[in-house]
């Protein structure tokens, strides 16, 4: 195998940069004007034509949904010039397209690229996530544990009381029953309207975000991207699918996947060295939102590697044309 057709994530990771930043410059103009299908769109547009400028053979495996139903950025639509290293690509044009919409934190352009057949075809249902930042012992956690044992053990882990322990959930009625034992452990629950990637990042900078440990379900691609971040920034990714009709088991069946009871960890979401880039849209506990001045637009852009395990943060400034 020639140079050009390794995986050279060093290599590429500047470009997968360059990728989530157009994103989300593609969005910026739309920030709080409480429009979600144009925000996306324009999101969408243009990942897609700065994807296509990489010198990859990509395929999107985590992306905008199925052919029929999304245009561009489809699962399956191969992307980049075709000259570079076959890679997978999971993806989230603009995670929190509300959040946008209405100017809420916590909007994020999110990519991921790891060698062909290494991320999981993860299909579009929910899945039972559950993380935890860096430093604790793997079964610290895991997903057979009630909410309120998951607390406990965590408290012990960290020498603290449940009461030290802040928990990110979804807000949503299917997690109700899950919160009131969270609250009786007396820990305390930061509730997300949305972006639920993000979510589990904040698992991994404790000391920074405020949060301990993510729990409940959302979408099964957005897991992927989770687990993604997680393998560069350190931590533990739990995530099961959840199935709530023949239909969405035959979707598993199309994308490979034949048990539907696994437990999959981080690493078998994603099974090799990853990249990862994500654009603050809207300022969150992660990363800034998008300044726009008179004369220039300002972004912030996460991007990290997990062979080295490089954090970086980059302040990318553009003129406005």
């Amino acid at each position: 195998m020639s140079d050009k057709t390794q995986f050279q994530d060093r290599m590429l990771s500047l470009g997968l940069a360059r990728v989530s930043e157009a994103a989300a410059l593609a969005s910026a103009s739309l920030i709080g004007r409480g429009d979600e299908k144009a925000a996306d769109q324009a999101a969408v547009n243009a990942m897609r034509d700065q994807l296509n400028l990489l010198d990859i053979a990509g395929v999107v495996v985590i992306g905008e949904g199925e052919r029929d139903e999304a245009p561009m950025l489809y699962i399956g639509e191969e992307v980049g010039t075709g000259s570079g290293p076959a890679v997978d690509i999971a993806l989230d044009p603009l995670e929190g397209t509300t959040l946008t919409a209405k100017d809420m934190p916590n909007a994020l352009t999110v990519i991921a690229m790891a060698p062909r057949g290494t991320l999981l075809h993860a299909p579009d249902v929910y899945m039972d996530k559950l993380a935890i930042g860096p430093g604790f012992k793997t079964g610290t956690v895991t997903l057979t544990m009630s909410p309120s044992e998951r607390v406990s053990a965590l408290a012990a882990a960290k020498g603290c009381s449940t009461e030290d322990i802040t928990v990110c959930v979804l807000e949503r009625p299917r997690h109700e029953e899950m919160i009131h034992e969270l609250r009786s452990t007396g820990a305390a629950i930061r509730l997300i309207t949305d972006g639920d990637v993000a979510g589990v990042m904040h698992c991994a900078e404790p000391e920074i975000t405020g949060i301990d440990m993510y729990m409940g379900s959302g979408g099964a691609p957005e897991g992927v991207l989770a687990a993604a971040a997680l393998k560069c920034m350190g931590g533990q990714f739990f995530g099961k699918l959840l199935f709530r009709n023949d239909d969405e088991r035959a979707r598993a069946r199309k994308a490979g996947i034949t048990n539907f009871d696994r437990v999959y960890t981080r690493d078998d979401l994603v099974r090799a060295d990853v990249i990862f880039a994500a654009t603050g849209v809207t300022t969150g506990s992660l990363l800034a939102g998008i300044k726009r001045e008179p004369h220039c637009v300002t972004l912030e852009t996460i991007l990290m590697r997990s062979k080295t395990g490089s954090v970086r943060r980059i302040s990318y400034r553009s003129p406005v044309r």
